[in-house]
């Protein structure tokens, strides 16, 4: 893995996205062996916001005094002097996250963090954020059949000057072609898990992709065109079974 990132970055790809949750603990350790050679040349973003115990997340916790711990280890284990972007992983709801921007702001401040970014947060959220510590980039599921930013919360990003990052823009390998109802899933895959991806909803959802949202155009028609080997993929997200 450390051979595929550094080959990543010959290719040209200068940013990299990981979280403490993500393992929990080795995936930074990875990140950062990995890009140590490389460091003043990409980006490295990760992520706070979890209780994690015995090795597993168990709950959310974005309390100034956990971020802030968060913070010193994740520099540790990155091997970095700085985190470029320290995204809160999820919103929560028990911590005001004028709080929580608050307390990044002071890491900024400190020279530990150098953007403050927020995961899956609605437009009201992203406000009260911003209004307390400039929020430098918000992450959120978005893809042909995710389009749920759409509405407030691309307006409201471009409105602020705050940088989207959409994760899973491929709908976690559905859009690819290559997921279809007899698919199996690993254990620890996350898909395993997830809703739409259950096998009844497989076979629902298929249905969907199959058409575009005039339910003539056919994405797969533009992918051939273009030379692209493709599966027939649908840009409007009504009706997915399972979200």
């Amino acid at each position: 893995m450390i051979g595929v990132l550094r080959a990543a970055v010959d290719l040209g790809v200068t940013f990299f996205d990981t979280a403490e949750v993500y393992g929990p603990f080795v995936n930074e350790e990875l990140v950062g062996e990995a890009l140590a050679p490389v460091r003043d040349s990409v980006v490295i973003a990760t992520k706070f916001g979890w209780r994690i115990e015995g090795g597993k997340s168990v709950g959310l916790d974005s309390s100034p005094q956990r971020i802030k711990q968060v913070a010193d280890e994740s520099l540790c284990r990155l091997g970095v002097d700085t985190l470029d972007l320290f995204y809160q992983h999820r919103v929560d709801p028990d911590v005001p996250v004028e709080d929580v921007a608050g307390a990044v702001g002071e890491l900024v401040q400190a020279g530990k963090v150098r953007d403050f970014g927020l995961s899956e947060a609605s437009a009201a959220t992203i406000r009260a954020a911003h209004a307390v510590f400039p929020v430098t980039a918000v992450q959120s599921e978005y893809s042909l059949w995710t389009r749920d930013p759409e509405p407030e919360v691309l307006p409201t990003l471009a409105e602020l000057g705050i940088g989207f990052v959409p994760f899973s823009p491929l709908g976690k390998g559905f859009l690819t072609g290559t997921v279809g109802t007899s698919t199996r899933f690993a254990d620890g895959d996350v898909r395993k898990a997830t809703p739409r991806f259950a096998a009844e909803n497989r076979l629902a959802n298929q249905a969907l992709v199959a058409l575009s949202a005039d339910e003539v155009a056919d994405l797969d028609a533009v992918a051939r065109r273009i030379g692209v080997q493709g599966n027939r993929y649908n840009d409007h997200h009504m009706g997915l079974v399972g979200r």
